[in-house]
Formats: C-alpha cells, sequence, structure tokens
C-alpha cells in the first residue's frame, strides 16, 4: 500500500488506491540519486517537475496476485497495478530468505530488481517448495506445471546491493 509520509493512520482507507495513478508511480519507479533525502528515501518516482520520494519497509516493489495463464505464461502483478504492473513469473528464480522468513521474486530493473512477495501469496506458493533431507530452513526446487525446477537463488546478491531502508 502506499501512503503520504506524514499519514498518521496506515490502513485501506489513508492509502493510495486510483489504479492510474499508481500505474504511473510505480513505472517511473527508480533508485534515488538526486542528491536530496537519498539516506531516508532510497526510491524515486518522477512527474515532470515533480518529484516523488518513497521509502518503505523491505522492497518498494511488493507482489500481490499470480495473473492466471490464459494463453501464455503466468505473470505476477505488483503494487496494485493488475495486468498494467506484471512480470512474467519465474518460479525457480524465487528466493525464500530464512533468516527473514519472506519469498522474494525478479522485478523491474529500474526499480531494484527484487520483488517482496505478499505472505499470502508467499504462503500459497510455499506448497510448492521441497526441501532436501534432513533440512528444513531453505527448500531447493520448487514444482510448478508438472515440472521440479532447481532454485537458482541468483537475487539473493541483489537484495544485498539494492537500496532499502
Amino acid at each position: 500500500q502506499l501512503f503520504l509520509d506524514d499519514s498518521k493512520m496506515k490502513n485501506f482507507i489513508t492509502c493510495f488506491k486510483d489504479l492510474q495513478f499508481l500505474v504511473t508511480f510505480f513505472s517511473r519507479l527508480r533508485p534515488n540519486r538526486s542528491g536530496r533525502y537519498e539516506a531516508s528515501f532510497p526510491f524515486l518516482s518522477p512527474c515532470g517537475r515533480e518529484r516523488n520520494f518513497l521509502r518503505c519497509e523491505d522492497r518498494p516493489v511488493v507482489f500481490t496476485h499470480l495473473l492466471a495463464a490464459g494463453s501464455g505464461s503466468p505473470r505476477l502483478s505488483y503494487c496494485g497495478g493488475g495486468e498494467a504492473l506484471a512480470v512474467p513469473f519465474e518460479p525457480e528464480r524465487l528466493l525464500p530468505l530464512a533468516t527473514n522468513g519472506r519469498l522474494y521474486h525478479p522485478a523491474p530493473e529500474r526499480a531494484g530488481g527484487v520483488g517482496l512477495v505478499r505472505s499470502a501469496l508467499a504462503f500459497e506458493l510455499s506448497a510448492c517448495f521441497e526441501y532436501p533431507p534432513g533440512a528444513s530452513a531453505v527448500p531447493s526446487h520448487v514444482h510448478w506445471q508438472g515440472q521440479r525446477l532447481p532454485l537458482t537463488m541468483d537475487l539473493a546478491p541483489l537484495l544485498l546491493a539494492a537500496p532499502q531502508l
């Protein structure tokens, strides 16, 4: 959910919900290298001469829905944008982190390259994980559409390098 920084009550009522605004805001999101507020607001979404600074608990991109494949491959939708804000779902690139219990997926490069998977969706996807014998912390494979895919873990370096608060 997206809120004004000085919102005292942060809930569904006070968050931005307009689809066109969310698509515009998140499609322009990038790391803040403006020279202003970089430590407090690691991301920026420019709109004309206006600069919208963003901070978040973990990642600015949060995947909320797995969209039905239809005739093509499934896609992950993020930040309330539906089809307008979606990336191809790459199950083998899911990254479960034992250190924080969260699940990550590749996101647009301009937004840091890694997005957080919403808890409810992560719970659904966790049923697809296979854990090696004797180790319960991190899965080694994911079962998706009848295939057993090894998890690549290639997003781990991006989580350490990408700006976060």
